[in-house]
This record gives structure tokens, C-alpha cells and sequence, in this order.
């Protein structure tokens, strides 16, 4: 008997051991499937925040470009990148890719085959490492680029104690739950709006709209019906205090003094403005986008006096596409495009776009609207022009629920000029309130008042029409448009003389060739001129020679060898006579000499007359270069302004470090 049940026991053992591994083979994880991406497609295109990928083979070429060692900028291709870092070969294979936050300066470097540029700061990078899925990681067999919309899902009806999470303060919760009761039109609590995924969290240039479907019940007032979950919602603002603050809401049930008041405003905002009469500047041409505050706090009254400024102000600045351009972005808790730069190319057609606008609601994160902005709006897909400066002009309802400074540092380092402008500031009360201290001064282009206008009541609003259009429309105040690649005059001084050699010569050509390509060129933009120097000088051609990148291209070519002595002082002096003394007073000076041998005259004297005349000077120095005369031609700290390298291949080597020192130095001006 005994036996018998043992093995019984056994076999039922050996059966369910079977069964398990059985199953187990079942459930084996299936493979993961990996996209395909395209050699040229960079980090910063694709939203997932990690992906694996399969690149294709052949993306080892220059075309592809790389910006980082290590870690590289998000406008890197992302094969190429996996080339340089040696994760992949030429053949291609899969990569891992993680995107991590922005560096304030990348490094070029030569590796495996692929040359990767320097650069001196972005707003976003990545890492690449080898294609296997980390444990724990899901990642998606599709990936999704920033041109497509987000995937969005429904959420959840919010709790009523979400709705005002954050609220300015709770010393008007009475005056909200009263709105709220008597009729104020509101989103409804069971309502569900489109949420971004987690993968989809970054904005996108096309971003999904949000369509709310307004019940009847709710557009006129109805006091005796009040939805629980909203006279929860104003109940639990006056037990919570918070960040944000709360006002009227547009009730239609006001004290008829009051409404009155909101009346003679409205009619004196109306009448106090005359079309026609304010306009400026007639050759004004701006890419110009509003930050419109659409949170909860501003309420219904004011955003509709809002809508009203922002129509004026397309009025006073006519619209048209040889003149400006608006687009409107709205923020709330997130931000979304109302209409774009190319939208609408005349002021009547925009103000009636702007009246139809509705509030989103939310929070005031204008750090995040801003991060959109810079990321998303000034796209030549959105009708970016490229020659009009890009203006921001951000409207805030008392202050910002989030920090505003490193979003507008990187908007301001893209060209951007940041303009604010605030309405009814925090009362003494509040302040303590306040997430960031001097938040306008830390986000503006300039501190010097001119880029922010304050506010004192969202009635006196019609008052700043014409001011701000005066500013905006003032380009050569707009100092933010201008970049360390846009703004320069940049003189080469170069040695032709005798033990310089016609094949090294040509190497330096290529060399001043390489510099000159990385800048935006034209007349408005950097300049290029170029002297050669012997014992004689001879200026080969001058800043206003050339408006075009090809044209300078071309010129640098057609230089020819000359030969002869090495006279540096005198080469120095007739650059600053020939060439900077005819800069432009809204341009940086740069001076970049090369040089292979000590000077037969004196450097320091010329070199000091120049650096007191405002140029900028980089000295590099070959083979035979004096260190000492090299430090004396170079600006102050020399070895930022410095080089050496001991023979003419390696000059190349330099391109990236000085561009890069450029920037830095027009980066780290002050910004009073």
C-alpha cells in the first residue's frame, strides 16, 4: 500500500515538473522587435525618452553630424554617434539610446572614423551604448518623432481636491465657490481630457488639440443645480491653502455696481483705442509669439480682456508677410499652439482667430511654455523666416507656478528674445507664495526694463498696446536675436610668407575655410574678411565683400600664395586700419591670426592698440611660432585666446576649441 502511494507521489511530481518547464518554454518572453531608423535622423527628433534601434549600414559620413565624445547634444545623428562612441560599426547594428538633460559644453573629438564637432552648450543630450534591453525597461517597437501627434489616453475623473492643487492663495476660496455656484461655466469633473503618455510627455511641433463638448446646462447659469463634485472642489480650496490664486470666474450673478464697473472699463478699453493711429514702425518685421495665460486664476472677465489686448496689439502691429507675424501659444498646467506663425498673414483674420480662443484652465507653468517655445514654435514648418527676429512676448496673471529661469536661459542662448509682461503682481501677502523671487529679471533678455512692462490691473491692459509694439518692433534693441554665430565681424590675418610653403598654405586655407562655414553669414549676420601679410600686406577681401556662406566659400579658395617675410606687428596694424575699423558698431570684432615663425617686428603695440579698439584676437601659432609673441597678439586670458600646434595637418584639430571659446565668451556677457 505503501509503495503504491509513493509512487502515485512520484509520478505526480514528475507530471507537474513536466507541466511547469512546458509552460515556462509557453511563456518564454518574445522577441522584442527593434525599429529601423534613418543614418540622418538626430536624438532630438524622436520623443521616447529611451528606445533601442536598429540603424541601417553606410551612416559613417560627414553629412551625418556628431556633436559630443561620450555624451552628445540631442541634434546629433544617432548613428553616427553610435559610430563615434564604437558601440556600432559602419555595417550598423542596434543601439541603446537614453536621453539625458543638456550639458553646458560638448566636446569634439576623432574616433573611430567619425569626426564629432564641439559645441558649447544645448538644451538636451543622450547617451548610446550597446542595442540590449536594460531589465526592468519596456521599450516600444515604434517610435515617435516630434513632427507626428501624441499618443493620448483618457484619464481618470479627477478628485476633487486635484482641481485647484497649487491655488495662489485661499484667502478667496468664498468669492471661487460662489462663482462656482452661481452658474460660472467650468469644465465638468467627469469630463476627460487628453492626457500625454508617458513616453509622450515632451511636446510636440503638432500638438493634440483638446476638444472639450460644452453641455447646454452648463453655458447658461443655473444656480439651484450645482454638480457636487464642483461644490466640493470650492469647499476643499477654502481648507487648503495653496500657490494659486483664485478670482472671479466669470459668474453671470455679480452686484450690479460691480458689473458697472466691469462695463465703463470695457467700453473705456474700446474707446480708448483708435486702429490706425498707433502704428509704429511700417517696415517692422518680427516673428512674434504670445504666451497667453489661460489658468484658472486669471478668471473668465480678465482672459476675455486679455483676448481683447492681444487683438489690439495685432491691429496696432499689422500683420502681413513683409511685415510681422504672430502665432499664440496657451499655457496652463500644459501649453498647446493656438495658431502658428503662418496661420494667419492679416490682422483681421487674427483678431477674430484670437476671439474664438477658450481658456484650458490649470496652473501658470510658463517654464514649461517656454521649454515648448523654444523647442517647437520658431520651426521654418510653423513659418519661421530665419532673417525676423523671434520675439516671445509672455502675458502672466500675477506669477509663475514653476521656475522659469533655465527654460528662458536656453530660449534666450536660441535667439530668442523673452519679453514679459505681468499683470496685478503678488500683494505683499502673497509673496511668500511666489516659487522663484525676481522671476522676470531672471527670465527676460536683458534686465534693463526694457523687455518688461508691470502691470497694475487687468483693466489698465489697453494702456501697454502701444508701448510694447514700440519695443518689439525696435530690432536693433532686440539684443537676444543675436548669437555668437550670427553676430561677429571676423577678420583672418594670415601668414603668406616663405617658410610657410604653397601645400601648408593651402592647408591653412582650409583651415580659416572650416571656422568661417560654421557661422550664419550675410550682411546682416557675421561678416568674413580675410588679409594675407608678408613683409607687405595685402587685404585679400573685406566684410562687406561677401553676403554669402558659398561667396566667402569661394573667395577663401581663391586666395593665392604669396611669399616673402614675416612682418606680424604691421599685419596687425593694417588689420585694424583695413578691415576692423570698418565693423559694424552692433558686431563683435574677432581677429583670428596664424602664424609659423617670430615676427621681424614688434607684436605687443600693435596688438594692445587693437584689443583697446575692441577687437577680440586668437592667435595660432605653427612650428616656428614665438609662444610669447603669440600671448601678446592674444586677448586677455591668453590661454583661452591661444594656440599652438607643430605642424599645419593639426590645425584642424583647433576648429572646434575656438568656435567653442567664441561662444563662450559672447555667452558669458553680462545681461544688464
Amino acid at each position: 500500500m505503501k509503495a503504491t502511494v509513493i509512487a502515485t507521489f512520484f509520478g505526480v511530481f514528475l507530471t507537474c515538473t513536466y507541466t511547469a518547464k512546458d509552460a515556462t518554454k509557453k511563456t518564454k518572453k518574445a522577441k522584442l522587435y527593434v525599429p529601423q531608423i534613418d543614418c540622418d535622423v538626430k536624438a532630438g527628433k524622436i520623443i521616447n525618452p529611451e528606445f533601442i534601434a536598429k540603424c541601417p549600414p553606410g551612416c559613417q559620413d560627414v553629412k551625418y553630424r556628431v556633436y559630443g565624445t561620450d555624451i552628445y547634444a540631442s541634434f546629433s545623428s544617432v548613428c553616427n554617434a553610435a559610430i563615434h562612441s564604437g558601440i556600432i560599426d559602419n555595417t550598423g547594428g542596434k543601439i541603446l539610446v537614453q536621453k539625458v538633460a543638456g550639458h553646458s559644453g560638448y566636446r569634439g573629438s576623432f574616433s573611430n572614423g567619425v569626426r564629432s564637432l564641439s559645441l558649447p552648450r544645448w538644451r538636451e543630450s543622450f547617451l548610446v551604448s550597446e542595442g540590449k534591453p536594460r531589465k526592468g525597461v519596456t521599450y516600444p517597437t515604434t517610435l515617435e518623432y516630434s513632427s507626428s501627434k501624441s499618443t493620448t489616453v483618457k484619464s481618470e475623473p479627477k478628485k476633487p481636491e486635484q482641481d485647484l492643487k497649487g491655488m495662489k492663495s485661499a484667502d478667496t476660496a468664498n468669492t471661487s465657490e460662489k462663482a462656482l455656484e452661481e452658474g460660472d461655466t467650468v469644465r465638468k469633473e467627469n469630463q476627460t481630457t487628453p492626457v500625454p503618455t508617458p513616453a509622450t510627455q515632451m511636446a510636440t511641433t503638432t500638438p493634440t488639440p483638446m476638444t472639450t463638448t460644452t453641455d447646454p446646462s452648463t453655458t447658461m447659469p443655473q444656480p439651484t443645480k450645482t454638480p457636487a463634485a464642483t461644490r466640493t472642489t470650492a469647499a476643499a480650496a477654502k481648507t487648503r491653502p495653496g500657490l494659486h490664486r483664485v478670482r472671479d470666474m466669470g459668474s453671470s450673478s455679480v452686484h450690479p455696481a460691480y458689473a458697472s464697473v466691469v462695463a465703463a472699463a470695457a467700453t473705456m478699453e474700446t474707446d480708448s483705442w483708435k486702429p490706425g493711429l498707433n502704428l509704429f514702425y511700417t517696415d517692422c518685421k518680427v516673428d512674434l509669439s504670445f504666451l497667453m495665460d489661460g489658468s484658472w486664476s486669471i478668471g473668465k472677465r480678465r482672459f476675455q480682456l486679455q483676448k481683447r489686448f492681444l487683438g489690439n496689439v495685432a491691429q496696432a502691429l499689422g500683420i502681413g508677410s513683409a511685415g510681422p507675424l504672430m502665432g499664440i501659444v496657451q499655457y496652463g498646467d500644459d501649453p498647446s499652439t493656438e495658431f502658428n506663425l503662418k496661420t494667419y498673414a492679416n490682422s483681421k483674420d487674427l483678431r477674430n482667430a484670437i476671439e474664438k480662443i477658450q481658456q484650458k484652465g490649470g496652473l501658470s507653468n510658463v517654464g514649461k511654455a517656454l521649454s515648448f517655445v523654444n523647442k517647437n514654435f520658431f520651426l521654418d514648418a510653423n513659418g519661421n523666416r530665419g532673417g525676423a527676429p523671434n520675439v516671445v512676448v509672455v502675458m502672466v496673471d500675477g506669477w509663475p507656478t514653476d521656475r522659469v529661469e533655465e527654460a528662458s536661459r536656453l530660449a534666450r542662448e536660441s535667439g530668442i528674445n523673452i519679453f514679459f509682461v505681468t499683470v496685478e503682481a503678488a500683494a505683499q501677502s502673497e509673496k511668500q507664495n511666489v516659487i522663484e523671487p525676481n522671476f522676470v529679471d531672471k527670465a527676460v533678455c536683458r534686465t534693463s526694463g526694457f523687455y518688461s512692462i508691470n502691470v497694475p490691473s487687468w483693466f489698465s491692459l489697453h494702456k501697454v498696446v502701444q508701448p510694447l509694439v514700440k519695443r518689439v518692433c525696435d530690432t536693433d534693441q532686440l539684443a537676444c536675436s543675436k548669437t555668437c554665430l550670427n553676430s561677429a565681424d571676423i577678420g583672418f590675418v594670415i601668414d603668406g610668407s616663405s617658410s610657410v610653403g604653397t601645400g601648408n598654405f593651402r592647408t591653412v586655407l582650409q583651415f580659416v575655410a572650416n571656422i568661417s562655414k560654421e557661422f550664419e553669414i550675410s550682411d546682416t549676420d557675421t561678416r568674413i574678411g580675410a588679409v594675407q601679410y608678408t613683409y607687405e600686406q595685402r587685404l585679400e577681401f573685406s566684410f562687406d565683400k561677401h553676403s554669402t556662406k558659398q561667396d566667402v566659400l569661394n573667395a577663401i579658395k581663391r586666395i593665392s600664395y604669396w611669399s616673402g617675410g614675416t612682418s606680424t606687428g604691421a599685419a596687425i596694424s593694417y588689420a585694424s586700419e583695413q578691415l576692423f575699423s570698418k565693423s559694424k558698431p552692433n558686431k563683435r570684432k574677432i581677429m583670428i591670426l596664424i602664424t609659423d615663425g617670430r615676427s621681424y617686428d614688434d607684436v605687443s603695440m600693435p596688438a594692445m592698440a587693437a584689443h583697446q579698439n575692441g577687437v577680440i584676437a586668437y592667435s595660432i601659432g605653427v612650428a616656428w611660432a614665438a609662444p610669447d609673441e603669440l600671448e601678446a597678439i592674444a586677448s586677455d586670458p591668453a590661454k583661452e585666446h591661444s594656440f599652438f600646434v607643430d605642424e599645419f595637418d593639426n590645425l584642424y584639430r583647433y576648429v572646434n576649441q575656438l568656435i567653442q571659446n567664441i561662444c563662450t565668451e559672447f555667452n558669458s556677457q553680462p545681461r544688464n
